[in-house]
């Protein structure tokens, strides 16, 4: 049982390590994300796409792996996803879960 905990432990430890660089999010989103979702996701180019701003990192990894995996589909999305790393994956949702969400109130 302790050696059970031990590697629990380990796990969780490692997963919270796992969280993506926002200043690397943050290029890769220029190259790749900012034409339709704006340079800090704030700004889509069209009512269909979502602001990414502010947004949770967990589903925001989520959602990307699913594009990639074709778990969810949109033909734009999954291209640019194919594209996509686990480490650049991690790091845009770093980036844009840092930044300020229009939707949210600026108290």
């Amino acid at each position: 049982m302790r050696m059970v905990l031990v590697f629990l432990a380990l796990a969780l430890a490692g997963a919270a390590h796992a969280k993506g660089n926002a200043e690397s999010g943050k290029a890769k989103a220029a190259q790749v994300c900012a034409a339709c979702h704006g340079p800090d996701g704030n700004k889509p180019s069209g009512p269909d796409q979502p602001i990414l701003a502010g947004q949770h990192y967990d589903y925001l990894v989520r959602a990307l792996a699913d594009y990639k995996i074709g778990r969810r589909s949109n033909p734009i999305m999954k291209g640019f996803a194919a594209q996509l790393s686990r480490k650049d994956i991690e790091d845009l949702a770093a980036w844009f879960a840092s930044q300020k969400s229009v939707l949210h109130d600026q108290r």
